[in-house]
This record gives C-alpha cells, structure tokens and sequence, in this order.
C-alpha cells in the first residue's frame, strides 16, 4: 500500500490505547474505526448509557474517590482502591465522557515530588515503599499512566495526563539506576511506561520498563505465602516457560515485556513471552479462554490442571489475555493470536457482566453445582467467587477493567501494514484509513457470513485480508469475491489483492455449526465429558432449561449423535436426564448389570456468557457422556 501521510502521524496523535513504534501489523484508533451495531454495538452501548455511571455511582458510595479528599483516618477500600478510579477514568477518556471534578480531587493528593497514593506516605500511614510485594503502588501509577495515555491520546493535553507523566518523572527518580533496585508486587507499570513513552517520545520511560522486566525473577522481593512464583520473581522473564502464579499479574508482566522487546527491538525477549503464551495456551488455558484454576492465590494450576467447578478464570486474567494477545500480534502479525483473542473476548470479558451492565462476575466458573443467591444491589459483595453476578466487590477490579476494555474495543478489530488492511475480530463496523473506507455487515457470532463492501479505495492494488478462525477446522470456510467467484478458505488468513472499486462486496462465509469438543486427555477433571461450541462462543447446559426440580449434574450426552441449532441462538444435543441411585456409600464396585434411571430427550444449551441473566440456576460446561 502506497505510504500516506495520515499512516505517519506522531503517536500523540493516535486514537488508540496501543501505539507500537514499528512491528508487522500497525493497529487503529478510534477515529478510523468504529462499530455501529451487532453484538458488540450492543455491549457498547450498555457499557456507555449504564456501565460506567454505575462504576462511577459506586467508586463514590464506597468512598474511593473520596479518598483522594478525605484525612487519612477516613480512608477506605484496600492498599490498591485507587486504581480503580484511574481504570474508570480511562474508561472514560476512550468513551469521550466527562471526567467532571476526580481529576481535580487526585490532583490534590499529588505530592510535589509526584508521589501519589492514598494509602502510604502520609502521616498515620506506612511509609511509601515500604510494602512492594504487597501494597501496589507502582501497580496504581500503571493505572493512572494509562488514563493519562488516554487523555492525551483524545485530547492531546489534559490535567490527568499531567498527573500522570508527573507520577512517571517520580517512579523513574525513584526506581531509576541509583534507586530503589526493586519492582512491584503486581506487574502492571510495564506497559503503562512503554505507552507513555510512545505518546510523549520521552525515552526515560522506556529505559524503566526494560529495567523494570530485566529486574523481573531476580528475588527482589520477599519470599512469602505463596512464594516468588506468585509476583513472577522466582525466574527471569527470557528464561520462562510458560507462564505462572498470579494470573493477572503474569499476564500484566507478559504484555509489559512485549511492549519493552518491539520498542527495543530485542528479539530474544519477544521470542521468550511467545515461547510462554504457546505453552501456557497447550497446557493452563480453559476452553472459554479463561486463566487461573486456583482460588486461593488467584494463579494458574499445573499443566493440564483445569477442574471446570474450580475454575477461578478472573475476568481481569481475560482482559490481560486479550491485552497480551493485540500486542503479540501486532509485533508478528501471526492469526493465532487473535483466535484466542476472540475466544477469551465472547467467553470470559463478555461473560462477566449482566445484560443491563450493572452486575459482573469477578471469576468465571464452568461448572455451578448450586443454584445461587442474588445478592442485595446495593450491598458490596465480599467474596469474588460469588454464585451470581454481583453490582460491586470489596476488591472491584473487574468492573472497570470490563468497562475500560468495552470502551476502547473497536481498537482490536483491524490493522494496517504496507499492503493493505487486516480485519481480526468481526462485528458491524466502519473503517476509514489511508485512502480507504470499508463498511462491514455481520451477524457474527450467531451467523457465520461477513460482508465487507468498498465504500472508497485508491486506484492501486492493495490486499484486504480477513482472519478464518481456527475453530473452523475440520469443516469449510468461503471466501466469495464480488463477481461471485468463491474458493475455500482454511484457518489463517484469506487475502484478495487488487484494485478495489467502490461498491465492490467480498463476503467471508464462516461454518457456524454446533459441535461437539473433546477434552484432552491429559485433563483428569474433564475426562469423559464433552462440551458444546458454535462458532466462536462456548455454551453451557443451565437448569434453567430443565424440567422443574432437575439439576444440570443429571445431564447425560449421546456422543454419537451430534447437536443441532435450537431457537435464539440455542443449541439442542441429544441425551438424557438420568437420575443415579442413592447409597449408603457412594463407591461400590462395578456392576455393569446396574444402570441410572434416564429419560431420554433433546437438551437445550445456551451460549455460556449469557448464564445467571435468568435467575440463580446450576450450570455445567463440560457434559459427561452416556457412553463414555
């Protein structure tokens, strides 16, 4: 594609929250694409009429904001409540909302050196760093450097990105050479520093992230319950394989350690974070896409260790996937890694909140074995794991990173590079860069047909190339050329190259089919189950959907048979309900002569981020077999 002077605008200029200096794919902003309906039109427009005033109602309920304002002996919410004020605020920014008087509160608990933090530092309080394994400071600067980026990215100035890169002059003062030589507890100011350094040219930045991920696994922080794995300390970043301990706070340190290897071009760091993503994808990742089997230290399991009913899949493991995922493929422009984002965006990040955006689930189980309670909705639910979507948590982080990530979303739909546009993630759309204007009608995920009609192009070739998802596999995909002419198309990447005229329409015909997915062996958890996949959304059975009295856990599959579309976007598999026998002792010995009680019928799942929207109910992804 012919250079244009719009594809070289400076950073600061760019309407997006990822802004690498140079690698395969360059991503766009929110001026040149936008959704304008669908699936994803519809969670954006909860996410902007009721999402964030719902955040912002309960940031200053329980008086997070006002801690900004407050003595010190008013304080409230745990060590890193302040990043959730800063993740609303970058909401915000990318929604184009007004950030009214936070700015003005925070900017007058900024010390004049830059420090800012509500819980350390000032009289009553510890002293500032004097917890860095477990009190998050540097991880809320990461969080207010990103809505800082954000401002400046909108607006191109602002009292918030002030705020911001004074806080950053701080950290780099600090935790520069001669400083402090130690990091966070919780990765998450990596990447926020490589974006600020992108947005302002400052090369500071960039110099404390690296230095920041090359401190990374030397035992700078103390060993503790759940030893160093847990803040990633216990092995150097280029020396990992998979990745391990926390799930967020791995993945925050995999997309900071991406971002310091494109902008440094150290190929031997980006190679290490992909050699981690493969086998942490192969081995500790959930069908939905979900991170992070352990409850108790919020981490990832052993290899293959994926129980489905202690599944804790954190929604904010989901964005921090989906965040490592753009960033992966934009430095190597490989399809892989939009597959899984798209898996993690339709079954983890769309999952968590409620269909009016005003309730989320902090973890993402795949198996409920009991019906839950609704919690009261104006009470803050104390435990993450809660049986329904709860409207708030005492540790809220994932009602405003699902806001955030809905809010700058069409960012992660498409690319440019020297040949022409890339679309990776599909939902109704326009598309406007260089010289060329797209529009893209689709029903995705409920139809598999994309349509992307020209609406302006160049009178020179270049190539439109769209992602065939790897769910495809083992059925067809067509890509169907204006003239009518189709030819297959297997997962990867379909590319037609030419000169394009307005009106010309190239159609991407997807096999949206229910089928049945297997478990992999290895898996223990699973063994003897299958489970259910349309397209790129995961479903579930709910009991909801079962006669009266009828729980999930009695549901049985008929692997020979295979399941078949239902009514709105329902799937029915063939099975039966089968009711075991009670014993005094629920291990006896094999009598093949003896079998459950079962009713034979069709058995209606549903797609597995809209579960809990019907009331309490049990849930099962994975379905054991009649015949196993």
């Amino acid at each position: 594609m012919k250079p244009n002077p719009k594809s070289q605008k400076a950073h600061t200029d760019l309407v997006l929250p990822v802004a690498p200096s140079h690698g395969r794919l360059r991503p766009l902003g929110l001026d040149e694409v936008r959704i304008t309906g669908g699936f994803w039109g519809r969670r954006r427009e909860v996410n902007a009429t009721a999402t964030l005033d719902h955040c912002r109602d309960w940031v200053e309920r329980v008086g997070w904001t006002a801690n900004f304002r407050s003595p010190v002996a008013d304080r409230r919410g745990r060590e890193f409540a302040d990043s959730d004020v800063y993740k609303l605020l970058e909401a915000m920014t990318w929604a184009g909302a007004d950030l009214g008087t936070i700015t003005e509160a925070i900017a007058s608990a900024q010390e004049p050196d830059g420090y800012l933090n509500t819980a350390f530092g000032r009289p009553g309080q510890q002293p500032r760093y004097s917890d860095l394994e477990w009190g998050h400071e540097l991880y809320c600067y990461g969080h207010l450097i990103q809505a800082g980026v954000a401002q400046l990215r909108t607006r191109g100035e602002g009292e918030l990105a002030k705020i911001a890169q004074r806080a950053a002059d701080h950290v780099c003062e600090t935790f520069g050479p001669g400083g402090i030589e130690s990091v966070c507890g919780h990765p998450e100011i990596e990447t926020a520093l490589v974006e600020l350094a992108r947005a302002t040219g400052e090369q500071r930045y960039l110099d404390q992230a690296a230095l920041f991920v090359d401190r990374r696994g030397q035992g700078t922080l103390a060993d503790g319950e759940f030893g160093r794995a847990y803040h990633q300390d216990d092995i150097p970043v280029r020396q990992a394989t998979v990745l391990r301990g926390h799930a967020v706070r791995a993945l925050y340190l995999a997309a900071g350690a991406v971002d310091v290897a494109v902008e440094t071009h150290d190929d031997e760091l980006l190679a290490a974070v992909v050699r981690q993503w493969e086998t942490t994808v192969a081995r500790r990742t959930y069908l939905t896409g979900g991170m992070g089997s352990h409850h108790r230290d919020e981490s990832f399991g052993d290899d293959f260790v994926l129980p489905p009913d202690r599944a804790y899949s954190e929604t904010c493991a989901g964005v921090a996937s989906v965040m490592l995922s753009w960033r992966l493929l934009l430095a190597t422009g490989e399809p892989r890694f939009a597959d899984l984002a798209e898996r993690t965006l339709f079954n983890v990040v769309a999952t968590s909140p409620s269909e009016d955006g005003r309730s989320f689930f902090y973890a993402n189980t795949l198996h409920r074995r009991r019906r839950g309670t609704a919690p009261a909705p104006d009470a803050v639910s104390p435990r993450a794991e809660s049986s329904l979507r709860a409207p708030w948590f005492a540790v809220s982080c994932c009602p405003t990173n699902v806001a955030r990530t809905l809010a700058l979303l069409p960012a992660y739909l498409a690319s440019v590079d020297d040949h022409g546009i890339q679309l990776h993630q599909y939902a109704d759309a326009e598309i406007a860069v260089d010289g060329i204007a797209l529009r893209v009608r689709t029903d995705y995920p409920s139809g598999g047909t994309v349509t992307v009609r020209i609406a302006r192009s160049p009178d020179h070739p270049w190539t439109l190339s769209l992602r065939v998802p790897a769910w495809t596999q083992g059925a067809t995909a067509w890509l169907v050329d204006t003239d009518g002419t189709r030819r297959t198309a297997p997962p990867g990447t379909a590319t037609l190259t030419r000169v394009f005229r307005p009106g010309d329409e190239i159609r991407l015909e997807l096999p949206v089919a229910p089928r049945w997915i297997a478990p992999d062996p290895r898996v223990d958890a699973v063994r003897g189950t299958l489970a259910v996949q349309r397209g790129p959304l995961v479903y579930c059975a709910e009991s909801v959907d079962l006669p009266e009295g009828r729980e999930v856990d009695a549901v049985r599959v008929d692997p020979t048979a295979e399941p078949v579309d239902g009514p709105d976007d329902t799937v029915v598999v063939p099975g039966e309900l089968a009711e075991p026998h009670d014993r005094p002792w629920p291990f006896p010995p094999l009598d093949r002569s003896e079998a459950a009680a079962a009713e034979e019928r069709g058995i209606m799942v549903v797609p597995y981020n809209s579960w809990a929207n019907r009331g309490p109910s049990t849930m099962r992804v994975w379905l054991p077999m009649t015949h196993p």
